[in-house]
């Protein structure tokens, strides 16, 4: 049995990956959410902690026994947040880190599309930056996902590439992030 923490699990795409891993009886799921109203019901059998991931004391019960942590989160104090995750996650020996954060934070989108992407949302994407930094920094087994623009559509369709390679594509379905995750939680390796 793989214990997972999914942090910010009210997101939408956190949505996606914890319906996938709903019927995986090899997979213990805690929900933690900032507002436990924001959450759909449930699954069966998973564990719901309401709080923020900057309030250690509750972080740290909920990191208690965990195998896995998969982090959906955003902010202008995402770099803050990235830290108070890998210092709970390093205080409970937990080492398997499956982080979200943004297309463009190493400027690896080329092109017309890379110039439109900084335009749009350079700014906001230091935090981002900040947190890759953090996680890279840590020592932990960390898988850091730059999912490009988001969209809703109900289709699993991408295309990965490591960090020093040029960004392919534009658009990704969370549907097809929340694929990969789950893929991830399912064989950490």
């Amino acid at each position: 049995m793989t214990k997972v923490l999914i942090l910010g699990a009210s997101g939408q795409i956190a949505r996606h990956v914890v319906s996938s891993l709903a019927d995986d009886d090899r997979i213990d799921m805690t929900l933690f959410v900032r507002d436990s109203r924001r959450l759909a019901k449930p699954p069966a059998g998973a564990s719901v902690v309401q709080g923020d991931v900057l309030d250690r004391a509750v972080l740290d019960e909920a990191m208690a026994g965990q195998d896995l942590v998969y982090a959906n989160l955003t902010g202008g104090d995402l770099d803050d947040q990235a830290g108070s995750v890998i210092a709970s996650m390093e205080a409970a020996g937990v080492k398997r880190l499956i982080f979200v954060l943004s297309l463009g934070i190493y400027d690896e989108v080329p092109g017309a599309f890379g110039r439109w992407n900084r335009q749009m949302i350079g700014e906001e994407l230091k935090p981002f930056r900040r947190a890759a930094d953090v996680i890279e920094a840590s020592g932990l087994d960390y898988t850091i996902l730059r999912p490009a623009w988001l969209t809703d559509e109900d289709e699993i369709d991408y295309e990965t590439t490591a960090k020093g390679e040029g960004f392919k594509g534009t658009v990704v379905s969370r549907k097809s992030v929340a694929d990969l995750i789950a893929a991830i939680i399912r064989s950490p390796s």
